[in-house]
């Protein structure tokens, strides 16, 4: 089965890969314009090439819960983190224009970093002041009428728990700029592409929730606004995981 996980994967690549460089040069291009404009084209290019690379390698993807975004309200929109399929699933996933925190690490691929630096917000984990610089960023990305998508696990889980401890700079973000929370809960990915035991490839059928949105208050903190996200999503995983 591993054998075949593996030759599935290189089929996998290679569709991603192949789609990737139908939509490089329109992606390429969105440069010329200005913020947010630019980024709404992005994600619009993205949806286009994520749904032909989706197609040619057998994932289903479902996403219920798009009504809950407000019109005219932007939001942050916090999402479990199992596995590098997440997101491909998330930018393309959220309405309307939105940006993702990164690792800069991805920016050493050619080509694909292209694609990597519009799309997201770049941060050098070991570098305080790139965490300033990035929070600031990501501040600018909310006032511009974007969404901001974090993963407030910070790295994928890898344990056999729904979530890992969340960190506090996504609710730090919601207390500072007002914005609402909403949290995202991903089915799938984890069995699709896993973390452990090396890589191989499961074509099959994913799912992402959009759960409730999280209002802010004067009276909330970031750590009751991080520990409410962390139950709802909690509870919205253990109740749904086995039904997908």
């Amino acid at each position: 089965m591993k054998l075949i996980g593996r030759l599935l994967l290189g089929w996998m690549a290679f569709c991603f890969a192949f789609s990737m460089l139908i939509f490089l040069i329109p992606i390429w291009a969105v440069k010329f314009w200005p913020e947010p404009r630019k980024t709404d084209i992005m994600i619009k290019l993205s949806r286009a090439w994520m749904g032909l690379f989706f197609l040619m390698a057998g994932i289903r993807l479902t996403i219920r819960g798009r009504e809950k975004f407000a019109q005219g309200q932007n939001y942050i929109v916090v999402c479990n983190h199992n596995s590098m399929m997440d997101v491909p699933i998330t930018s393309p996933g959220i309405p309307g224009a939105n940006k993702t925190i990164a690792k800069n690490d991805m920016m050493k691929i050619p080509v694909f970093n292209i694609i990597y630096r519009r799309g997201s917000v770049l941060v050098d984990r070991k570098s305080d002041q790139s965490r300033r610089e990035s929070y600031l960023r990501m501040k600018e990305v909310l006032e511009m009428g974007m969404h901001m998508c974090i993963y407030p696990e910070g790295t994928r889980n890898k344990t056999s728990q729904p979530l890992k401890e969340f960190h506090e700079g996504a609710f730090r973000l919601a207390k500072d700029t007002g914005k609402p929370l909403m949290p995202a809960v991903i089915f799938g990915t984890a069995r699709m592409l896993p973390t452990k035991g090396g890589m191989t490839f499961r074509p099959g059928k994913l799912e992402m929730h959009f759960l409730d949105p999280i209002p802010v208050t004067e009276e909330i903190t970031a750590k009751e606004l991080k520990d409410k996200s962390f139950q709802v999503m909690w509870d919205h995983y253990e109740a749904h995981r086995n039904k997908i």
